[in-house]
């Protein structure tokens, strides 16, 4: 079957191929007639009889010569719904050649045109030749357009820089794109009424409504990859009150490598709306603290731990050790940075923070100089269904590898906690505020520099709200929302790995760092931008429907416990609590009694994890 298909594919441009030449033939000819009577102002009687003698004398070589030259400058080989300029300038090169070598021909063979002759005909037989193959294009691009008229997707593209050029180009090029580019947008007022690729920049801004009525738009693509987070944010917030689906470039690396591509563009992610700036951290200081140490990722197949993972790698550790028990997981970070950094000294072991042993031979065989502590169960409603195995992997497994690090003289044990660890509600949040005791105690009696981070809820992580409710909105709806009150802090994984990073960097021992996320988020909202940003409406496309709050869920999260305080660093964004007090010896009791209840599965957990959690307040009933 191949080779058949292969048979009709080679029989199909030779067909196209002949069918042009006997068309060049014919272009040839009357150009070369058109040529000789426009020398003489189109009155045929007043041309000498001896011209059109050596006319059509020497036609036939002057099409063979022609036609040679075509073939060897391989005009009968371009894909001509493609042709550009650069097809243009080959023909008209390939043409006045041609004309050259004809006249050496008929002078060698004592023959004679006017001198004029020639030169007309160079005119002539390049407009014919281009005339014919731009023809092609033309004749393609209305009978596709006739085609899918019906379909036909009206694009804005906002943006009239060098990147949102070579989209339209590209748009307009392509057969497989539905789409129509119908205006653009640009705040650079030189610009407004100029024409790119034929598409009017009709305004700024403050048109995008507008003209996304007057167009009939669809499809809105954000095409500035230079502008800055804020400027873009700002230019979101008015595109997504059109009913208009949102794409944009990715960022600045593909215009610089020219790259710039409509397989490029990505749906605007929720992160783009987020109200805040960045988080920016001291690169040069991190890189400085992390290259040339040996560095162990508990956790680090998940979302925080492989990020963490990857961000490390990418400051030239001695060596990177890396824990998860999921093999999977870890398996696909393993082969991510081998790829990206095959110099790297990377080992990747299975094995459980649960397990002492393992932890134990793991620390003594590594020797790690770091330790981020990022393994652990965090999925809110489902460890309230099973709170012992909260309390063994998230408390245990911590006290553990607390243990182990303490051991084997870790300079600095990082954890990684959550803002639900302040006057918790269930029992995540509350395991891990036992998880920050832990290192604060360990901390005053260790060697070991023990610190936490403490940090809100990460778009796109496993298990957020942000994957479940694009999942609901492909699926048709509906969009579930638990209470259309209820308010998060967001961040992006890199954002939250970068603040791990740098928190190592100023760890003296004890703090708990929290970051300065901004302005909470309703979910609801979130839930509405989503739709919007699917190009959807709300209540006509997808419905909104509101479950309840989950067990354990309360209507806002909080990053620092009152009695904590904060003290700024010299990240401004990043603050530090003061650690509070609490008797260790009766703690360290609670714990042992704590681990006899786990590993019973004991049916009062709730109970003992109160007692050591003053601030955790639960209505679930033990189950």
């Amino acid at each position: 079957m191949r080779k058949i298909g292969r048979k009709l594919r080679e029989d199909k441009i030779w067909s196209r191929r002949i069918f042009l030449i006997l068309l060049d033939i014919l272009v040839i000819s009357l150009s070369g007639a058109l040529a000789l009577l426009t020398r003489f102002e189109f009155i045929w009687s007043d041309i000498d009889q001896s011209f059109v003698d050596a006319f059509v004398c020497y036609l036939p070589m002057h099409l063979v010569i022609t036609l040679g030259i075509f073939w060897a400058f391989r005009l009968y080989h371009s894909l001509w719904k493609y042709a550009n300029l650069n097809e243009i300038v080959t023909i008209c090169f390939a043409c006045a050649l041609a004309e050259i070598a004809d006249f050496m021909v008929i002078r060698g063979m004592k023959g004679y045109l006017p001198r004029s002759y020639y030169l007309l005909n160079v005119m002539y037989t390049s407009f014919g030749i281009s005339l014919v193959r731009f023809s092609y294009r033309c004749v393609r691009m209305m009978r596709r357009r006739l085609r899918e008229e019906g379909n036909v997707k009206n694009v804005m593209v906002v943006g009239a820089g060098a990147a949102g050029t070579m989209i339209i180009k590209e748009m307009i090029d392509s057969r497989y794109l539905h789409c129509k580019v119908k205006c653009i947008i640009d705040d650079d007022r030189a610009k407004r009424g100029c024409y790119i690729h034929g598409i009017r920049v009709v305004g700024g801004r403050d048109m995008i409504l507008n003209s996304a009525k007057k167009y009939q738009i669809r499809q809105i693509i954000i095409a500035m990859p230079s502008q800055s987070q804020r400027t873009i944010r700002e230019i979101l917030d008015i595109c997504k009150e059109t009913d208009c689906e949102l794409k944009t470039l990715p960022g600045m690396y593909q215009l610089v490598n020219d790259e710039v591509q409509v397989k490029h563009l990505r749906d605007v992610d929720i992160n783009d709306l987020l109200a805040r700036d960045t988080v920016v951290i001291d690169d040069v200081s991190i890189s400085g603290y992390i290259a040339g140490k040996i560095v162990l990722v508990t956790g680090g197949g998940g979302s925080i731990g492989s990020e963490l993972c990857r961000q490390i790698a990418a400051r030239e550790p001695k060596q990177l050790v890396i824990v998860d028990i999921y093999e999977n997981n870890a398996y696909d970070i393993q082969q991510e940075l081998i790829s990206r950094y095959p110099k790297l000294d990377l080992k990747v072991l299975i094995g459980s923070v649960r397990n002492t042993k393992r932890m134990d031979d793991i620390m003594g065989t590594y020797r790690p100089d770091v330790v981020y502590h990022a393994a652990a169960h965090k999925h809110v409603p489902l460890m309230e269904i099973s709170p012992d195995e909260a309390i063994k992997n998230n408390v245990l497994g911590t006290l553990k590898t607390v243990q182990a690090a303490d051991k084997w003289g870790v300079k600095r044990f990082v954890l990684i906690s959550t803002d639900k660890a302040v006057n918790p509600t269930n029992i995540m949040g509350a395991s891990k505020r036992l998880c920050e005791m832990i290192i604060q105690m360990y901390d005053r009696r260790s060697e070991t520099e023990f610190v936490a981070v403490r940090f809100g809820n990460v778009l796109g992580s496993n298990g957020s709200v942000i994957p479940l409710f694009r999942r609901q909105i492909a699926n048709g709806g509906p969009v579930t929302v638990t209470h259309p009150d209820v308010i998060r802090y967001f961040m992006t994984i890199p954002e939250a790995v970068s603040l791990v990073l740098q928190a190592g960097m100023y760890a003296k021992g004890g703090e708990i760092f929290v970051l300065d996320m901004g302005e909470p988020v309703r979910i609801l909202d979130l839930a509405k931008n989503l739709i919007r940003l699917s190009g959807l409406k709300e209540g006509e496309d997808i419905e909104i429907v509101f479950t309840g709050l989950r067990p354990g869920e309360k209507l806002y999260e909080e990053l620092l416990m009152d009695e904590e305080g904060l003290r700024e660093t010299e990240n401004k964004l990043i603050y530090i609590g003061k650690p509070i007090e609490f008797d260790e010896e009766w703690f360290e009791q609670e714990l042992k009694n704590l681990r006899r209840a786990a590993e019973g599965e004991a049916k009062d957990i709730r109970e003992m994890v109160r007692r050591m959690v003053p601030t955790y307040q639960s209505d679930n009933a033990d189950r």
